[in-house]
């Protein structure tokens, strides 16, 4: 009796291999069809990203002027201590006793006593105050406690702080930034919130702008949709096309937004250097790391996306066909 031969059926690794075929080769489809559809409207589609990219770009401007501002106000630290200027009859003795005591302050987290000779050296290496300060017979400048504040402490607690140094009987005069540095962190607060809403107002405005952009490519190929729905094809494979060009909006209108903060970049160089010389290098301006830059396209391309999935979603639904 001959063996009866078994059918030859597909394994699950096949089945797998040809699922993963089938949806490569469909999304390879979509991603030209979108390319040809972008092409076919070449004056339009520039038009559509110049609008997008320089909508992203207006916020990285602002986000890159913000950095600056933050690194300067980091630059400053030193301006955070509270200069204690002693009486000239003050002397070395009477000077350590007072940064002594005020080092054992709660509120006080660090205390640098400068004296006259220290000071003099400082103010001859500024430019300009060489000459003048040979032709001076004695050093007229007295002992300088910096004092810097505790971590933490509120704008009301360093007030109180150097209303009693003042107060004390060494002490000639307080000099104080204070007011000046919560000016400075209130400042940068208000650049981040202004940052903040300029971007998401202005990412929903390119987002509306793919958005419109393919609900009338929809409308203009709506007979070709349809005919693709008649021969049996799903919703996903119709909507896909126009998915792959809103990532092509986006991450297109991302390479132009990072491309012109670059060339921001580049157009400031010259004049940052030559205000950085003006202050013996103590200025410090840099460009966005490169790997935000490299960002933008992402974040820009999955915007897109979403305005196309929107638009797709609501023209391509079975109640409105067109």
């Amino acid at each position: 009796m001959s063996a009866i031969a078994k059918p030859v059926t597909p394994s699950a690794r096949e089945r797998h291999r040809s699922r993963v075929a089938i949806w490569r080769e469909q999304h390879a489809w979509a991603c030209a069809a979108s390319v040809r559809a972008l092409a076919a409207r070449p004056f339009g589609t520039v038009l559509t990203v110049a609008v997008m990219g320089l909508a992203l770009a207006l916020p990285l401007a602002f986000y890159l002027l913000l950095c600056n501002v933050q690194r300067l106000s980091g630059s400053l630290s030193e301006s955070q201590a509270i200069g204690i200027f002693l009486k000239p009859s003050a002397d070395a003795v009477s000077a350590n006793a007072l940064a002594k005591r005020l080092r054992a302050r709660t509120d006080i987290a660090d205390l640098v006593v400068k004296t006259p000779q220290q000071g003099l050296s400082e103010l001859a290496a500024m430019q300009g105050f060489g000459e003048a300060l040979q032709t001076m017979p004695d050093n007229p400048l007295p002992f300088v406690l910096l004092a810097q504040p505790r971590p933490g402490l509120s704008r009301a607690q360093n007030e109180a702080l150097v209303v009693v140094l003042r107060t004390l009987p060494e002490v000639d005069m307080v000099q104080d930034d204070g007011a000046w540095r919560a000016r400075l962190d209130a400042f940068i607060a208000l650049g981040q919130r202004v940052t903040l809403l300029l971007a998401a107002l202005l990412a929903a405005a390119a987002l509306l702008v793919v958005g419109n952009t393919v609900r009338l490519d929809i409308r203009a190929r709506a007979e070709e949709l349809v005919v693709q729905r008649l021969v049996g094809a799903s919703a996903g494979f119709v909507r896909r096309p126009f998915l792959y060009e809103g990532l092509w909006y986006g991450g297109l209108a991302g390479a132009i937004a990072a491309g012109l903060v670059a060339l921001l970049e580049w157009g400031l160089a010259e004049p940052v250097r030559a205000l950085t010389a003006s202050y013996a290098g103590r200025l410090v301006f840099d460009g966005l790391p490169i790997f935000e830059l490299l960002l933008v396209p992402l974040a820009a391309a999955l915007l897109g996306w979403t305005g196309a999935w929107l638009a797709s979603t609501r023209h391509l639904s079975p109640a409105n066909p067109h």
